[in-house]
């Protein structure tokens, strides 16, 4: 796949509009549901604990069908890949909508996820052939545009929607999209890989692949419920885990027919972008993505559609920033580019942890998110064309582990977001109270200060007092987690700085070969 197939200007503007549209929908997915989730425990009949697994049945799909990707491509073409993905991720869609059980969304999620993969890398290869030589950054910022602007406008139309209608309207918006562009396909997409054969499928490799895929997904997405390695279910699957990804590089070193071409991994281009997709996106970003509608939400104490007006600026400061990234790689450099934008995310980074807490203002907090969607808008095309860079013709290949990287990272990213704002409220709530210990009298003498103002909304002096406690104890568990978000700040900061130094060593070696 490393020509760029032929289109004329007004056909270019057609396919890209038809596959973004794709991806779009897909990607909004990921996020749109995590606000409706505690809207869907009732009608579902399940718990918290419960509902969760409506996000871990379509990530485990979606990750699971990556590995096939490749080998499906070779079979069906892009084109028939990409209408099969939306016209079932539609279906799909509309199953969710009117399920009625905890079973039975969780299974119409998972055709969801497989339907995602589908989409996602089929749109994003159309993207990178039908564009030219020249222009492949700007195609990959085009893509990045949806692929980063979707998770971030997630929460205000998913919070619209469950406000104003329910929440089965965050899959019934997807079924109009679906056939529309359903039938935009069929009668105006070309199909750009023409190559046809039917390759032998490693099964054994497969299977090892995804038990190991499965039980890393489950302890990502289950171990604070289940208390992490105190758990002897977790404890299983993360063996299970370890011994899945052992034997499947053994299986697939050791076989004619592989499932994945491990070669690509030589390519020092591919591998630190890997590296650096895994630490920044997934680690470092995702945290963010997840913990920051969790800072407005709980800890500024603001509905779910105010949290997604003031999350709006941050969307398009992404969608604005992927395109420029996108001319940047093509006419300036890739590796700068990719630079500048986990230096300038870094930056906002510095500046959460400085004054990032329960005291800042929204308005201001908003504005800073958008100085943060600008370093974050910048990253996807520079470090996907990188990691093209000399595989052209692995292009399906290269895409589909970046993506497979992006959920399992993705996921970790989530954990250290959940586990730091967890664990370190509670050490923040402790050590405040060491304090309050230590100054026993003014803190004594500050509740009753707080009482007298309960006075006229209380019965009696006894029950203004208890009033009092029950707000400082509020206060204080406010405090904790204002804590709790700057350390989680620091810690994404760490994960950036980490990804940031295989960069060095890539740009090293471009310079070392030059010499």
């Amino acid at each position: 796949m490393s020509q760029s197939y032929s289109l004329n200007r007004g056909e270019l503007i057609v396919h890209t509009l038809i596959v973004m549209a794709g991806a779009f929908m897909a990607i909004l997915d990921t996020t749109i549901v995590d606000i409706a989730l505690p809207k869907m425990m009732a009608p579902l009949k399940t718990d918290l604990y419960g509902i969760q697994w409506v996000v871990t049945a379509y990530m485990i799909a979606a990750a699971v069908t990556l590995p096939l990707i490749e080998w499906l491509e070779k079979l069906t073409g892009l084109k028939a890949m990409y209408i099969a993905g939306v016209a079932l991720f539609g279906l799909s869609s509309y199953l969710c909508g009117v399920s009625t059980e905890l079973y039975q969304i969780v299974v119409f999620r998972a055709i969801q996820g497989f339907a995602e993969a589908l989409i996602i890398v089929s749109a994003q290869a159309i993207l990178f052939t039908i564009y030219p030589p020249e222009q492949k950054g700007i195609a990959m910022g085009v893509f990045g545009l949806g692929a980063s602007f979707a998770p971030a406008v997630g929460p205000t139309l998913g919070g619209w929607l469950t406000e104003h209608l329910s929440w089965n309207w965050i899959f019934f918006i997807n079924i109009p999209v679906g056939i529309v562009l359903t039938t935009a396909s069929l009668f105006f997409l070309k199909e750009v890989s023409l190559e046809r054969k039917l390759l032998p499928f490693n099964l054994l490799s497969f299977t090892l692949i995804s038990v190991a895929t499965v039980s890393t997904l489950i302890v990502l997405s289950k171990g604070q419920q289940f208390g992490w390695f105190t758990s002897n279910t977790i404890a299983f699957l993360t063996v299970l885990a370890l011994a899945g990804y052992l034997l499947y590089f053994v299986s697939d070193l050791f076989s004619s027919n592989r499932l994945i071409d491990l070669n690509v991994f030589r390519s020092l281009n591919f591998s630190v972008s890997f590296v650096v997709f895994m630490l920044v996106l997934g680690f470092s970003m995702y945290a963010l993505f997840y913990a920051i509608p969790l800072y407005f939400e709980f800890l500024k104490g603001l509905s779910t559609f105010t949290t997604g007006l003031l999350l709006l600026p941050f969307a398009f400061s992404i969608a604005l920033f992927s395109v420029v990234a996108g001319v940047l790689s093509d006419r300036w450099s890739a590796g700068g580019t990719l630079f500048v934008a986990i230096v300038l995310y870094l930056g906002s980074i510095f500046l959460f942890t400085r004054h990032y807490d329960l005291y800042t203002p929204k308005a201001e907090a908003s504005l800073e998110l958008s100085l943060m969607g600008i370093g974050m808008g910048l990253f996807f095309a520079p470090v996907t064309v990188i990691a093209l860079r000399g595989l052209e013709e692995k292009t399906i290949l290269v895409i589909s582990l970046l993506d497979y990287i992006r959920f399992i990272g993705g996921s970790f990213g989530t954990a250290i977001a959940t586990n730091v704002i967890k664990g370190n409220a509670s050490f923040h709530y402790d050590e405040i109270s060491t304090l309050q210990s230590q100054n026993y009298h003014y803190v004594k003498g500050s509740i009753e200060g707080i009482a007298y103002n309960f006075i006229n909304t209380s019965s009696t002096v006894g029950e203004a007092l208890t009033k009092a406690y029950y707000s400082f104890g509020a206060i204080q568990t406010k405090l904790a987690y204002s804590y709790a978000f700057q350390d989680l700040f620091v810690w994404s900061g760490v994960f950036a700085i980490l990804g940031l130094l295989p960069l060095l060593l890539l740009f090293w070696s471009w310079r070392y070969n030059k010499v």
